[in-house]
């Protein structure tokens, strides 16, 4: 049994009578362990399949499930519980909170969850060891996104979701950045799926799924994983 699976998903939006289709019967599914990287263009339905599987947004039709459970079937509580027990979310921009330290923004996530990891311990393996009492506005958006992945692991997810992480980054960051989701991935055999608009990142995964308007165009396993330290773009 697959760790995620997607079952003919489907995802319509209403505004008035227009019906606005963001996936459609959506078929895959992740082995416990792998690095997925979803690729596709802007408006091509990547951030809706992430957030169907994260538990904020709900679909139209199909069947979700994550480790056996059935999650497409959860209501509104259900949700809030999976969020808070079984996912790790990293975005974009770090959603950091601007007045508390680095090491109090991973603690207020660590308070979330049954079993979580040590907030300090999890700052020092994400190389912000010296940098725990600094505010946000104290640190580069590399060091903040590192703190926002530092808050994702440290409540100990099934699975780590991530919405274009390096999207605000400068090149050599966000390599760093996609090092680090890499090694962790590889050390501690949590699942992660990526979402990009960006082609060249397929290489570091051990599966990419490609989406174009909504549809599942292909779904395939990378027999020849890259280390992201050799990936150009």
């Amino acid at each position: 049994m697959a760790f995620v699976e997607f079952e003919k998903v489907s995802k319509i939006y209403h505004t008035g009578t227009v019906e606005i289709p963001a996936l459609r019967d959506a078929t895959f599914q992740v082995e416990k362990g792998e690095i997925c990287v979803i690729v596709g263009a802007s408006g091509a339905g990547k951030t809706t399949l992430l957030n169907i599987l994260g538990g904020m947004d709900t679909l139209t039709g199909g069947t979700v499930k994550l480790d056996g459970r059935d999650i497409s079937r959860y209501d509104r509580r259900q949700l809030t519980e999976y969020r808070r027990r079984d996912v790790g979310f990293v975005f974009q921009f770090y959603n950091l909170i601007q007045n508390l330290t680095a090491l109090e923004n991973v603690e207020i996530a660590a308070q979330l969850c049954p079993h979580p990891l040590d907030a300090a311990e999890v700052l020092r393996e994400v190389g912000l060891g010296e940098r725990m009492k600094n505010f946000p506005a104290q640190l580069s958006g590399g060091e903040q996104q590192r703190v926002a992945i530092a808050r994702a692991l440290a409540k100990n997810p099934k699975l780590l979701l991530c919405d274009e992480p390096t999207g605000a980054l400068d090149y050599v960051t966000g390599k760093n950045i996609l090092k680090l989701l890499q090694d962790t991935c590889r050390r501690t055999g949590m699942t992660v799926v990526i979402i990009t608009h960006n082609s060249a990142l397929t290489a570091m995964a051990d599966r990419v799924i490609s989406i174009k308007s909504g549809t599942i165009q292909s779904v395939r396993k990378n027999e020849h994983v890259t280390p992201v330290e050799e990936i150009e773009w």
